[in-house]
Parts: C-alpha cells; structure tokens; sequence
C-alpha cells in the first residue's frame, strides 16, 4: 500500500511517500526550485519520492491532501462577514484570488497530478484530511509511544489554531480545539512584524534575539492582548490586530500600546525589539506550559507528542520538557506545514484505512528525518568535474581526520553526506560546521558565511553518548527542538562589568567553554548524534573529540540567509565558491577553497531574497 501526502498553495510545498506506513521519502518543493518557503504544487518533490521508490504515480494507491480547501474558504468568507464594511479591500484581493485559483484546488490538483501522469487515476484516489488532523497525525504516528497525548499549535489551518488530542495504537481522537481568529501562532508573528521580521520566517528570529532582552512587555500582553486561563485556553482581544481584514498583523492600537509603529525591515536593532521577542517568549512559553499540564492532566498520560510551526519554538519545548509535568516528549522535526504532508499521508493509512500500527520497539519512525535525496559517489564525482571543481577522493578515515583537522584549525567546513534531512534544521547531513571553542566562529559564520544578523545563534551537534557532559540536557535530542543550558562547568564566570551589559553588547563576551554555541544566556539548541541514524557525521563528531577533547560541534544549515538548505552538489559547490566556507566535503571529495579556480568565485551575497 502506497500513499503519497501532499501540502502546497500556502507555504512549504512537500511530499511524502509512504509504504504500508514505512516513510520511503519526504522533501520539501524549496529544496529543487531553490525558493524558500515554495508555497507550488510540489511536482519535482513528488517526482524524487517516486524515484525514492521507484514506482510511478499511477501506482501509488492514493494521495491525500493536506488540508480542506472549501473549510478554508467558509472561514475567510465568515471572518470577512464578521468584521464587514472593515476590510473591504483585503476582501476582494482576497476574493480574487480564490475564485481564481484556490476554491478549485480539487481540480488543480487533479490537472496537476494528470499532467505528471496520464495513467493517474484521479478523483476516487485523491482524498483530503483536516490541517489539524494532519499536523496531529505527523506528531503521534511517528513517535516511538504506544499512546499518548498530543498538542498541535500553529498559526492557523481552516478554523483550528490548537488542538488536543489523545493517540492509542492506531486510533487518534481530537478532543478539543481553539478556533481563529484566536491563534498562539498568529500572535506571535504580530511581533515577528512589529519587530521588523518577515511572518512565516522570522519567528526564529524573534526567538534568538529574546534573551538579549528583558519581558518589559510580557505584563503588558497579558493585560490588553491575551486572556490566558488556568488550562492554557485563551483570548485574544482582536481590537489589537488587523490580520483578519488587512494586510497586515498590527494595527494603530496596538502600536499606541507598544509605544510607536513597527520597525522597517533591516532598520537597526534596538533595545526594544530586544525586550519586545523577549516578552512575547514568556507570553508564548506559558501558554504551552499551560496547555501541556492540562492535556496531560486530562489524559493520564506521561508522554506528549507536538507538532505545528509553534512547536518549533525550541526554547519552549525545552521548559516544557524541564517543567515536569511531561514525562517523555517527542516533536515531529517537519513541523510545520510540510509535515503536513507527512501526517495527511499517515491519517489515510490508519484513520481511512483502519490499518495496524506499526512498531520499531521504542525508536520513532523518522530515520533521524534523514528522508530525502542521496547521490552514489561516482555521480557525485561527475557533477563536480563538469562544474570545474579540483578535489580528492578519500577513503572515509583520511576523510575525516582531514575535516576535524580543518575545524580544529578553526576553517568553516561544509558538510554534504548522506540522504537530505526533511524539516527546517540541517541535522548533518546538508551542513556548514565549526568548531565550538572558538570565540569568534560565531561572529565569523554569521557574517562571512551566512551574511545573516550578528545576533543569530548557532547550535551544537554533540555525541549522544557526551550530551550530560556538557550541556544539562540527559536525554535524546536529535531533531535540534530542545534548548537547555550548558553544563555549569562549563561556564565561564562573567566579570562585574560584563554582567552589567544590555542587549547586543552581551554578543562578544565568552560565556562557556564552547562560546560559538552558547547564547548569551547560557543555553543552547542541542542536537543529539546518534551513531545508528547518521553513522559519517557520528564518527566526524569522534574524530574531532579524539583530536581535541571536544564531544561536539557547531551545526548551521548548509546555506545563506534566504537561501533553502542545499540539495545537490551543484548547489554546495555554489555556496562553498560564494560565501567563506573554506573546506568542503561532498561524499568521499575532499575541497578546499584555496586549490579552486578563482574564477568560479562568484557574488553570492545578494542571491537570493532576504528572510
């Protein structure tokens, strides 16, 4: 049985294929168009899961879809009715482009998937799951637990912005839910705006600059925005936002409250859009912690599954995990929409098809999201010799002792191996490391590698088997959405004058032993390697130990600010020759930047959009 999930036409297009309820292949439509956040029909994702598996769609048994289109429509047009004459003009944009396009999806898609394949036979197998169904079902069914409790919170699907629901086996109950306009995610992107980032992708912004801040404001959002009661239900009092008739997130009001309007995108930084992430990271913080002990004092149960892009909030994840009230905790990696894709894929399976529940004895069912392309190393060696590239093939020990040699000397090394992970974070296999002891990586990846905002945090990949040595996480992490402090060992004592800075001066102050991949803070987004899922990056990782004592190194998506992660060799080698990475691994091929024609150089830095 092969089911093929599809999630388009909002943002982060992906597909997911499945095989009698064993993932065969995931990725998301950026990775191939190389246009972040590709909200398309995800053809060429599809075409890779098919090659996956080497079948046609003509013979997958069913796609489903994502979402419901018509529900989507029935609340734009109840909202708009709601709030009416208000918003008149986003109501006819709005108007426009549905009647053009998105009330029809069942027919584009079906046009859509024909197109592909002549021989796909298309209305009896197209079936369509609810967003918060398949956010619910990409959370549980993938999780190592037998049952368990399941929260999913994002902006918003059709109605749902929050769901809670109970797993056993292979039934999945949604038990209640919060409804639109009232959105944890949607208020959290009104101050990914009015800070100045772009909504739908600098929410991580908002979250890496909140501990240079103090929650001046936190008071403030909880008096006049949020009614947040005992249970984690809520309120939000819509006289503050326009997102539901404008076209934008904030209104006059809610800039009269916050003291002046929204900061214009790259408009410096200033102490207040600090203290501003800083107390909507509270508001948001207490609100899952809320949710999270009510559900779990509901269903009995000790373990919570999550998902939705508000789990991607990792600092929240880790006080969750902290708070006590959740005994074991597992977040889907594709969070967000993609992982739609996956959970419409795996509701068809056991909620349509009613069929057995699969276990692996514990493990979960993600591979480590290691779930997209690989490439034989004969291919990889063809690519890079018609792009011109001068390299050396290693045998995989020479290959990597020369790549920890190169971070001990402190070069920025790309890192292409293996299959492409699925989901926003580059767990090693499509990669750009460091090495975490050095003060200055950290400034020096932002800038010269990434050309991204100084402020921005890196985070360590370090041994599973060494995680309690140095940070004050004891369990699993490996899908990097935990954040826990450095070991106090660790640590590094700050001076009187050095505790007295504000905001962005705390940026150069070493703070740990490992000062690339510590937050100002003391925290860090830990990824755990486990040898099992990513043997290559496992044994890199042993060898850099061996060489320095140091269990861990730093991790950073393998590309530039707006760029998607990168998916081919082409595209590693694009990014190596535009920006400061210096070393580059791609399989067995060893380069270095200084043997490259300079001629291949070329202006990488303004490429692509700004995020």
């Amino acid at each position: 049985m092969r089911i093929l999930g599809l999630s388009a036409y909002y943002h982060d297009s992906a597909a997911v294929l499945i095989r009698d309820g064993v993932i065969v292949a995931a990725a998301q439509e950026e990775r191939f168009t190389r246009k972040k956040h590709d909200p398309d029909f995800p053809e060429e994702a599809i075409s890779y899961c098919l090659a996956e598996e080497g079948v046609s769609l003509a013979e997958v048994d069913y796609v489903v879809f994502y979402d419901k289109p018509f529900l989507k429509f029935e609340r734009l047009l109840e909202t708009y009715l709601a709030f009416s004459p208000r918003g008149f003009s986003s109501f006819r944009q709005a108007m426009l482009v549905w009647i053009k396009e998105k009330l029809f999806q069942k027919k584009m898609l079906l046009d859509a998937l024909t197109q592909m394949d002549p021989d796909f036979a298309g209305a009896e197998r197209l079936l369509f799951t609810e967003h918060h169904q398949s956010h619910a079902a990409s959370a549980f069914y993938p999780s190592p637990f037998e049952e368990a409790a399941v929260l999913t919170l994002d902006g918003v699907g059709e109605w749902t912005t929050t769901s809670a629901g109970i797993g056993r086996g292979n039934r999945l109950e949604l038990i209640k839910e919060i409804h639109f306009p009232h959105s944890l995610g949607l208020l959290y992107s009104a101050f990914t705006y009015y800070t100045g980032f772009r909504v739908n992708s600098g929410e991580y912004k908002v979250m890496g600059l909140a501990p240079y801040g103090e929650p001046k404001y936190a008071q403030t959002i909880f008096d006049h925005l949020i009614d947040l009661k005992a249970d984690g239900s809520f309120r939000l009092d819509m006289s503050y936002f326009n997102y539901c008739t404008g076209l934008t997130m904030t209104c006059d009001k809610f800039h009269t409250l916050f003291g002046g309007p929204p900061r214009q995108p790259e408009e410096p930084l200033t102490q207040k859009q600090m203290d501003l992430a800083a107390s909507i990271q509270v508001v948001i913080e207490e609100a899952v912690l809320r949710l999270a002990r009510g559900l779990m004092a509901e269903s009995g149960s000790k373990n919570l599954c999550l998902a939705g892009g508000v789990a991607l909030n990792c600092v929240a994840n880790g006080k969750l995990l902290r708070d006590g009230a959740v005994e074991n905790l597992w977040i889907q990696p594709a969070a967000g929409d993609a992982g739609g894709a996956l959970g419409a894929a795996l509701a068809a399976y056991y909620w349509h098809l009613d069929q057995p529940r699969l276990s692996l004895g514990g493990r979960d069912h993600m591979q480590g999201s290691y779930l997209g392309p690989a490439f034989e190393q004969k291919d990889v060696e063809a690519r890079l010799m018609a792009l011109g590239a001068k390299f050396e093939v290693l045998e995989e020990p020479e290959l990597l002792l020369r790549c920890a040699e190169d971070l001990q000397a402190g070069r920025a090394l790309g890192w292409f191996q293996g299959r492409m992970e699925f989901g926003p974070r580059a767990l090693g296999g499509r990669s750009i490391l460091g090495d975490p002891r050095s003060a200055s990586m950290q400034s020096v990846l932002n800038l010269k590698v990434k050309f991204r905002e100084s402020f921005r945090p890196f985070a360590p990949s370090v041994l599973r088997e060494d995680v309690a040595a140095w940070f004050e996480l004891e369990g699993d992490s490996p899908y990097m959405l935990l954040v826990d402090g450095v070991a106090l060992n660790r640590r590094r004592k700050m001076t009187d004058d050095e505790e007295a800075l504000f905001g962005i001066e705390k940026l150069h102050v070493p703070r740990s032993e490992i000062p690339a991949v510590t937050h100002v803070d003391y925290s860090a987004r830990i990824q755990t390697v486990h040898r099992e899922t990513n043997p290559r990056y496992h044994a890199l990782i042993c060898q850099f130990k061996a060489l320095t004592g140091c269990a861990l190194v730093v991790n950073t998506s393998f590309n530039v600010r707006g760029e998607p992660i990168v998916a081919s060799p082409e595209d590693a080698f694009r990014c190596f020759m535009g920006t400061g990475i210096e070393t580059l691994a791609v399989g067995n091929c060893l380069l270095r930047k200084e043997d490259q024609d300079s001629r291949l150089s070329q202006d990488y830095k303004d490429t692509f959009e700004l995020d």
